[in-house]
């Protein structure tokens, strides 16, 4: 019987001779420092419990090389399973398939983690000392998550699920599932493969006739469809050894192990030998996406490969879902263009067929079995990714009495769900229960600090609060909380809630909309005072004002909750930048809007090149972007627009010259290390 998760029995020959051979360098033992903005010390560790028993587990990693084209210096997968104690440690029994050096590697590792009661945390890197795992569990133990603030130039994609007692067995693996594909390990861009695969196991061991559509990087949008025939299964300690022939025409072929959710509705895994990864769905019944999700995935931007580069990123963060709108969060690192983590917060919007299955330009959608969605790019947008449901949350958290939602603090413009983090000066919204005796709104500026017998504390310091409601309030974060973990309570009349932890970031934009859901039209006005809408649009050449919050730090500096002065002006610290339709705006002014309380005000001269109609607006931070609502244009330029795919597609505003570019970051040497 072959082992699933031991190394044994793996057929070896001309696989990994073929993907070593775009390889030129190890990877190293990391020693990064944890940079500012994602800090640990002080972490809620109460949720640790939800990772608790033993895990199968996959991490494929990804080093960039020197070139600055996306082509890889290493690419590593690490998998087996792991075993969670339920109080913050953990212990590995692991093989490493290192593709740089052609070894399989077997041994044991261990280390620590810390989960929030919201489900979002970390885990100490298994390989890299001083990096950590970042990511979230979802209702049924399943932990999602990257190494988003490592600096030395790895992206990576970490899944982890429990394995059910009694384990799952071959008449487990039996209906429709349909799985997504990814695989960077050839080394180069050309050759990086995504794919939709649909498979249907009958029970016994056979998976019969697989039907593959994907996309290869150097074919671009061109789709590559095959049949795979005679492909077989056998199950070894709850998890399934697939068989695809050997061909080399096949998008895969030869062994791939994988893991199922304790429900069997989510599967994931890969090659023994190589760095790719799986990550399907079962399907069949009635599709629902809706409610708070938690995802993470892995995307290659080829659209640029003409010009010599393609882009990876790797992300995790949350979404909400409702009627056909999604806002989501993804806490991203992309190496080539920032080389540095941001928060990334955007819209979307969905419309599935009875067969859970809807697209845009840049990603197909599939979604399964209790809600779960995967997504798989259509070249040359090539990814892969999950979103998982998410745990819900009880009040019986908080003995007090009084609850605040450890998901439920929210930006108080974009309505960017809580893994966004919070920054100094950002008004946000937070939800939760018993959280006042009463509805109470400020009367004077500056905001107090307490109303209604109502106190929210951040770090130990009151901050000034715009409303209260028995179920949802609104406070400013004070100035002072500026870096590190920000542990926020809710204090009525007297009683404290739970303590939600969050991170702190440098900036958090989120457009107020006409609206008030963070969708549709931002608020912005014309010079005379009117509103932009659809039939009073902004024009090119036209400056308008735009109302937001999240800018960060501010100089001068105010009191907590004081109106923004005009004597001087309060202008953000930080760079602030805007994009209409993907296009670079002026930004004239970005800093306390005049004398209102919470908020502030971006002046912007709308830029020539864009089409009539709704154009996405974007609002950028040093560690932050902000895509999540529109604005409407009138008198259209001549020049042509941004495609839609590459609209649909937006991360970072990408670099218009056609040079092969440098790294926008310092690269080290690294080196996976030996299992002992």
């Amino acid at each position: 019987m072959v082992n699933a998760y031991s190394g044994g029995a793996i057929v070896t020959s001309n696989r990994i001779v073929k993907m070593k051979f775009a390889q030129v360098l190890l990877l190293a033992f990391a020693t990064a420092a944890l940079p500012a903005g994602a800090q640990t010390t002080g972490w809620d560790n109460t949720g640790n419990n939800k990772l608790n028993g033993t895990y199968y587990f996959r991490q494929v990693i990804y080093q960039l090389s020197n070139a600055g084209d996306g082509s890889l210096a290493d690419a590593a997968s690490l998998y087996g399973t792991v075993t969670f104690s339920g109080t913050g440690t953990y212990t590995m029994n692991v093989v490493l398939a290192d593709l740089a050096s052609g070894n399989l590697q077997q041994g044991t590792l261990s280390g620590t983690y810390s989960i929030a009661s919201s489900g979002q945390g970390f885990l100490s890197s298994p390989l890299f000392q001083g990096d950590f795992v970042f990511g979230l569990v979802n209702a049924q133990g399943i932990f999602v998550g990257s190494s988003t603030e490592n600096q030395t130039g790895y992206h990576d994609l970490f899944i982890a699920a429990p394995l059910s007692s009694p384990p799952p067995t071959a008449a487990s693996f039996k209906g429709s599932y349909t799985m997504a594909y990814m695989d960077l390990s050839s080394g180069s861009p050309l050759y990086t493969i995504g794919a939709l695969a649909q498979m249907n196991p009958d029970g016994i061991s056979n998976l019969g006739t697989v039907q593959v559509s994907g996309y290869m990087g150097q074919s671009g949008s061109s789709k590559i469809t095959q049949s795979i025939s005679n492909v077989k299964y056998i199950f070894s300690n709850g998890a399934a050894v697939v068989t695809f022939p050997n061909s080399n025409s096949n998008l895969f072929y030869g062994q791939y192990y994988l893991y199922f959710s304790p429900d069997g509705n989510f599967v994931f895994g890969g090659s023994p030998v190589s760095a790719d990864m799986f990550i399907g769905v079962k399907t069949g019944g009635t599709p629902n996406l809706s409610g708070l999700y938690y995802e993470a995935g892995l995307d290659q931007n080829e659209s640029t490969l003409a010009n010599g580069y393609a882009a990876p990123d790797t992300f995790y963060g949350s979404l909400t879902a409702h009627g056909g709108a999604i806002i989501g969060h993804q806490r991203l690192i992309d190496f080539l263009d920032n080389g540095a983590p941001i928060n990334y917060t955007y819209s979307d919007t969905y419309n599935f067929s009875s067969n859970g299955t809807y697209s845009n330009p840049a990603t197909n959608y599939v979604i399964g079995a209790g809600g779960i969605r995967i997504a798989s790019g259509i070249g040359p947008f090539l990814s892969i990714g999950v979103a998982l449901p998410a745990p819900a949350m009880s009040s019986s958290i908080s003995p007090s009495g009084v609850f605040l939602d450890p998901t439920g603090v929210v930006n108080a413009g974009s309505f960017a769900p809580f893994t966004a983090g919070i920054a100094p000066g950002e008004l946000l919204v937070l939800y939760g229960s018993n959280l006042s005796s009463g509805t109470q709104v400020a009367s004077t500026v500056p905001f107090p600090t307490t109303l209604g017998n109502v106190q929210v504390k951040i770090n130990g310091i009151a901050a000034p609060l715009y409303y209260v409601t028995q179920n949802q309030l609104s406070a400013i974060v004070p100035y002072a909380v500026t870096s590190g973990v920000a542990q926020i309570q809710v204090i009525n009349n007297g009683t404290a809630s739970n303590t939600v932890t969050m991170q702190i970031a440098t900036t958090a934009p989120g457009v107020l909309t006409q609206s008030q859901n963070g969708l549709g039209y931002g608020d912005a006005l014309h010079q005379d005072g009117s509103l932009v809408t659809a039939q009073n649009p902004a024009q090119i050449g036209e400056t308008v004002s735009l109302f937001l919050t999240g800018l960060g730090v501010v100089n001068p500096a105010i009191s907590d909750g004081a109106a923004g002065p005009t004597n001087p002006f309060s202008t953000a610290t930080s760079t602030i930048a805007a994009y209409v339709g993907g296009t670079t705006a002026n930004v004239s002014y970005a800093g306390l809007a005049p004398q209102l309380a919470g908020l502030y005000q971006i002046n912007l001269t709308i830029p020539t090149g864009l089409t009539t109609g709704d154009n996405n607006l974007d609002i950028s931070g040093p560690d932050s972007y902000d895509g999540v609502c529109l604005i409407p244009v009138g008198t259209p330029a001549s020049s042509t627009a941004t495609p839609a795919a590459a609209q649909m597609y937006r991360r970072l505003p990408r670099p218009q010259s056609s040079e092969r570019r440098t790294p926008a970051w310092e690269r080290k040497r690294i080196t996976i290390p030996a299992i002992q």
